[in-house]
């Protein structure tokens, strides 16, 4: 069994690799390759790092919900980002230092982000033992909110600053944020440490809560640590390349069914692997077979709504 998974993820691995390649060489004008490297190079980081976010948050998001069709966009954090970057634009304009300053921006939202989701666990989760429940509840009437109170906001700014804004709100690979780059990848080896010994509990965590506190699981700290986690990893994909609604859905189930195992070290892996085989053979697709008439998002997004209809309809029977 152990062998069949490790095929599994070398074919994977392999897969990802031809793509990688395809992706970096393929109308290349060799003339111009420094130049062309250069930018390619970033994009592929960029998209490679934002595909292991959300595939790696999704999985634990679900684990911990024990739910397969939840995502992190349940607790509103996507719609908390494009709400950051609406009321920055509106307080201090599209040239305040906040917008031109990537890096700025980006510390700012990872902030403003982690501090709303420990809020929302500390109000919310330790007051019982079923509030998980409550908490997605919760989460997506603020997210449902936060989608209002953004929109009432950009009616109100001027129209030069919310081209600024708007640019931030669509997920789009060919716009990637790529300045970004050098500090979200620091924050991603920093994070590793500080749930790395934490995975091999989410083993025990899909039990259930019940059982996993019989089995000696400290249940809420390890809750309350994740969430920390999924909420700067969904920052950082979402600055990198932008909301994608129904990814992490798509990826995280397709490993679960491809793979068949409870262990989470190979669910993550498999996970990431296609996220990225997802995000970079479907940008090679986008821009070199359908030369731009479509944007990866839109298909992902109709892909994953449907995905996500028959999950309903394979849950309910």
């Amino acid at each position: 069994m152990k062998l069949n998974i490790n095929k599994r993820i070398y074919m994977m691995g392999l897969i990802v690799l031809v793509f990688a390649i395809l992706f970096l060489s393929y109308g290349i004008d060799m003339n111009h390759l420094d130049y062309a490297l250069s930018k390619r190079i970033p994009k592929l980081i960029a998209i490679a790092l934002g595909g292991g976010c959300i595939a790696f948050t999704t999985v634990v998001f679900q684990t911990i919900t024990n739910n397969q069709i939840l995502t992190p966009s349940v607790l509103g954090l996507d719609s908390l980002y494009v709400l950051v970057q609406t009321v920055i634009a509106f307080l201090f304009g599209s040239t305040s230092a906040f917008i031109i300053n990537k890096n700025y921006n980006f510390i700012i939202n990872v902030l403003i982000m982690i501090a709303a989701s420990v809020l929302l666990y500390k109000v919310l989760f330790e007051k019982g033992k079923n509030n998980i429940f409550f908490l997605l509840l919760v989460g997506m009437i603020f997210g449902t909110l936060f989608k209002s109170a953004s929109s009432f906001i950009q009616i109100m700014i001027d129209p030069n600053e919310f081209l600024a804004v708007q640019s931030k709100m669509m997920a789009s690979l060919n716009n990637m944020n790529t300045d970004i780059l050098i500090i979200a990848a620091i924050m991603i080896i920093a994070i590793m440490p500080f749930i790395y010994d934490d995975i091999k509990y989410l083993d025990v965590l899909s039990l259930g809560r019940e059982q996993a506190i019989n089995l000696g699981v400290d249940y809420d700290k390890l809750v309350k640590k994740m969430i920390i986690a999924i909420s700067v990893l969904v920052s950082i994909s979402t600055a990198l390349i932008g909301p994608m609604t129904f990814l992490g859905l798509i990826v995280a189930n397709i490993a679960r069914e491809s793979i068949k195992t409870y262990k989470h070290t190979y669910l993550i892996l498999g996970a990431t692997l296609i996220s990225m085989i997802t995000l970079i053979g479907g940008q090679f697709f986008v821009q070199h077979i359908f030369k731009f008439n479509t944007t990866l998002s839109v298909i992902i997004n109709f892909i994953g709504g449907i995905y996500f209809i028959q999950l309903l309809l394979k849950e309910s029977k």
